[in-house]
């Protein structure tokens, strides 16, 4: 799943970043719970993040700030980024 933002950059789901790639949330897709359970852990939208580990079909290990956050696969993909030169 693709998606446009308002700079013309397609956004897509944080699942799909590679290992070491810095990309930006854009977009939580999920339901009000997910969306609150991100913020709680500093996930919101325009905060640069980068992919430290990527198992496919499994969860990812992301940097947030100073914190590692490890998620599960369907929790990834409601979170659309975009990539960010670093």
């Amino acid at each position: 799943m693709l998606m446009k933002t308002e700079n013309g950059i397609q956004a897509y789901p944080l699942g799909l970043a590679t290992d070491g790639e810095w990309v930006r949330i854009v977009n939580i897709t999920g339901g009000k719970n997910l969306v609150k359970r991100l913020t709680i852990m500093g996930m919101i939208d325009g905060i640069n993040i980068q992919m430290l580990q990527h198992r496919t079909n499994s969860g990812v290990v992301i940097l947030c700030g100073e914190t590692r956050l490890a998620l599960g696969h369907g929790m990834a993909h409601k979170i659309m980024v975009e990539p960010v030169q670093h």
